[in-house]
């Protein structure tokens, strides 16, 4: 079996049996958070555009999202975790539009299992992956940090292969500090700028014990993030 970590949001050179698509900083652990607050499932839209006509015909669901990591005008819930932490989802659905982790899990559709994760959840992931799907027919597994050039999701993509290929080379405090010292983190951790909230890093770090995963269904006409009971 091979592992491969690919980094940004285009499609991967390799098709894999698995696919984990990352996205730390911000959007995936939103996902993770959504979820917890009572959400029932999260579609991905492709553009903006695309995300208002799907409210249009499904007025009760809700917009989530940014661009460039800015709230987008419109929208019912930006892409802050603190903020998702805060509200009542229960029964809800969301469409979820974001610059890097979005685009690069609709670039990876070709794999037959695709899972998205944030450091909140990327242990449970992987090691549900590891315990439940593996077996001799999966021959390549692709790691996606999506983020073009961040460090906060090489290094969630490095732990979880780490956990997948049983070297457990990589501790949880070491991903927490390349998150933190991570550039894409630095706008949140400047006090001077105010459209980002210190508090999502906080949110960001914390490994949580949650007993699911997140998974794609590719069935859908417009692909959908499912919550996955382990």
């Amino acid at each position: 079996m091979q592992i491969y970590i690919y980094q940004g949001a285009t499609a991967p050179p390799t098709v894999a049996s698995i696919t984990i698509v990352i996205d730390v900083i911000r959007a995936f652990t939103v996902a993770h958070y959504a979820f917890l607050q009572g959400a029932n499932r999260i579609y991905l839209a492709e553009k903006v555009e695309q995300a208002f006509q799907i409210k249009n015909e499904h007025t009760d669901y809700l917009l989530a999202g940014e661009i460039d990591g800015l709230a987008i005008k419109g929208f019912d819930l930006d892409n802050s975790p603190y903020n998702i932490k805060q509200k009542n989802l229960v029964r809800k659905t969301l469409i979820q539009k974001t610059t890097n982790g979005v685009k690069a899990t609709l670039n990876c559709l070709s794999s037959e299992h695709i899972f998205v994760t944030g450091f909140t959840n990327a242990k449970k992931t992987a090691e549900f992956i590891k315990n439940k799907l593996i077996t001799n027919k999966i021959k390549v597994i692709n790691i996606i940090a999506s983020h073009p050039n961040g460090d906060d999701d090489l290094a969630c993509a490095t732990y979880i292969k780490s956990i997948l290929d049983g070297s457990n080379s990589m501790s949880n405090k070491e991903v927490k500090e390349r998150i933190i010292h991570s550039h894409v983190a630095e706008r949140f951790l400047d006090e001077g700028n105010v459209a980002f909230n210190f508090e999502d890093i906080l949110y960001c770090i914390k490994e949580l014990n949650t007993n699911f995963v997140m998974k794609i269904n590719k069935s859908s006409e417009i692909p959908v993030i499912e919550r996955v009971n382990v």
